[in-house]
């Protein structure tokens, strides 16, 4: 029988290292499982992410997985446990939970689910290359850097509406790019979209191409038009996608109760539907998404895990 331990996390962006952190100075020794459920990133997302500058304490700004790299070691400063590999089952009927890697049964009193949500692309070969280099897909991140510029945005639903709305504090012109004729989003915001003079729009349309990666840069869009199947040039300095986001949740699916999106449902602060299994940052969080918050939500499960734990084997 496997060592049982006090606390297993799954996931290592700012969410599960800030529980790592807290967990492990409050001596639980927390094993942390830096790779990710299917779709995900080891560090999160913001190892996709260049310049993070509206994280507290870095006032001249700080590479994304730069910052990443901070939150692992500090978390390994502390005692935990660092394993670089895919959770490929877990098993939360009973306690002591059982998580497997790399064909290893691993035993834990506490689990804290920390997998993260992975934004949905267009999957288009330029636009690999220049994530981080004026392609983005979260507007709240990387606004700031498009002062006075042109951006594209892509999608129709409401995240596209809110990202296209948010970007016009900072950028000249927004132009949302949507496959079909009209709007998913709801009535409010294409209300708000419509009435705002920055905002432009293409309809029946989707990119193609984004220029230009010889450049490392975007220097604009080569759209189709979904209809006639035509193509043509948009010039523009950024493009934001903006066609939602997916959480890491697959490996949980019948395990914890997930919402209609997929995303963990929480209540009590951290708590699942499985006492003893807690979950934080974008796993269960779809309306902030910020490194920040992410890292708060950790901080609150580690704190959560502590209490459990406590009352449960004191």
């Amino acid at each position: 029988m496997a060592d049982v331990r006090n606390l297993i996390i799954i996931g290592s962006g700012p969410a599960g290292f800030t529980a790592a952190i807290y967990a492990s100075r409050a001596n639980l020794a927390p094993l942390l499982f830096e790779g990710l459920t299917k779709g995900g990133q080891p560090g999160g997302q913001l190892m996709l992410t260049t310049d993070v500058e509206n994280y507290p304490g870095f006032p001249d700004g700080i590479l994304g997985p730069e910052l990443m790299e901070l939150f692992r070691k500090q978390a390994a400063r502390f005692g935990t446990e660092l394993v670089r590999e895919d959770v490929t089952e877990v098993d939360f009927s009973k306690r002591p939970f059982r998580v497997t890697a790399a064909g290893k049964d691993y035993e834990a009193k506490a689990v804290i689910l920390a997998t993260g949500a992975s934004a949905n692309w267009i999957n288009i070969p330029s636009e690999k290359v220049l994530q981080g280099h004026g392609v983005s897909a979260c507007a709240t991140c990387d606004g700031f850097f498009f002062k006075g510029k042109e951006v594209v945005v892509v999608g129709g639903g409401d995240s596209a509406v809110e990202e296209g709305t948010f970007l016009t504090k900072f950028a000249a012109r927004v132009t949302i790019v949507h496959r079909r004729d009209a709007l998913r989003a709801s009535k409010i915001m294409q209300e708000r979209a419509f009435g705002n003079k920055k905002i432009d729009f293409i309809w029946n349309a989707v990119v193609e191409e984004i220029k230009d990666p010889a450049q490392k840069k975007v220097t604009g869009v080569v759209l189709k038009n979904v209809k006639t199947g035509g193509l043509f040039e948009k010039k523009c300095d950024g493009v934001f996608v903006a066609i939602g986001h997916t959480p890491n949740t697959e490996l949980f699916k019948g395990r914890i109760e997930l919402d209609e999106k997929g995303y963990v449902r929480v209540h009590n602060g951290t708590g699942t539907s499985v006492e003893g299994v807690f979950a934080c940052g974008d796993a269960m969080d779809y309306k902030y998404r910020q490194a920040v918050t992410a890292a708060g939500t950790g901080c609150m499960a580690a704190l959560d895990a502590e209490k459990f734990l406590e009352a449960q084997y004191a």
